[in-house]
């Protein structure tokens, strides 16, 4: 996936976010509810885009760890609401499932990630002193 269509993507999830925010009721619950379901699945999208300008690798990762967290909140908060019945389980089955695709591809993203820090390979000693003294 590119990563464009993955921050189209994000962007379309945090959008569909805020119509079963609106729609649950102004209970106690309803708003509680509707208040963290807001924050974290408004929130991975824009996590996902500060790790595209992060100052280093282990910045990037960070970044991509906390949309992950977001989104594991977000789906959280979907299937609560979806279980509980608070809103018709209908119209809740597609953004469920979309958060769940979302959390495994960023759970993908942040292995990778993580991956490739661990597997740079430090520079041998030898070649360390070769190189300073051709300088």
């Amino acid at each position: 996936m590119d990563r464009n269509d993955l921050s189209e993507r994000l962007l379309n999830f945090a959008v569909r976010i805020v119509k079963p925010v609106e729609s649950l009721p102004k209970t106690i619950a309803g708003k509680r509810i509707g208040d963290q379901l807001l924050r974290c699945g408004t929130s991975v999208g824009a996590n996902y885009e500060e790790a595209q300008g992060a100052e280093s690798h282990n910045d990037f990762v960070h970044k991509l760890q906390i949309a992950l967290k977001e989104v594991r909140e977000a789906n959280y908060w979907l299937r609560l609401i979806q279980r509980s019945e608070i809103l018709a389980v209908g119209k809740m089955a597609d953004i469920v499932d979309e958060s769940a695709q979302l959390k495994a591809i960023l759970s993908k993203a942040v292995a990778t990630a993580k991956g490739k820090s661990k597997t740079a390979l430090p520079i041998p000693a030898d070649i360390e002193m070769t190189q300073k003294t051709e300088a």
